[in-house]
């Protein structure tokens, strides 16, 4: 699979979509140059915290093919202690 004719887009809940925009943490173009497509189950780590790619749907802009990635909700930093 070529990775130059498909755009990947991640997609977060709404909850994630607020807490990036709020912290500026960027979303860094994880696939960019890999030849190998993301797949369910993959996990993320974006700010320190986790993702769990949930399901793929491939669509297509009119311009190109799209590869949308459905996120979990971010867990918290792995370190963290619970009680």
């Amino acid at each position: 699979m070529d990775q130059q004719n498909i755009r990947i887009v991640p997609t977060f809940s709404l909850d994630d979509q607020a807490w990036l925009r709020r912290s500026s943490i960027p979303v860094p173009k994880f696939w960019a140059g890999h030849t190998v497509a993301p797949q369910t189950g993959d996990a993320l780590r974006v700010g320190g915290r986790q993702f769990i790619i949930q399901a793929r749907v491939w669509e297509h802009d009119g311009a190109m093919p799209v590869l949308r990635l459905f996120l979990s909700s971010g867990h918290a930093e792995s370190d963290t202690v619970f009680g």
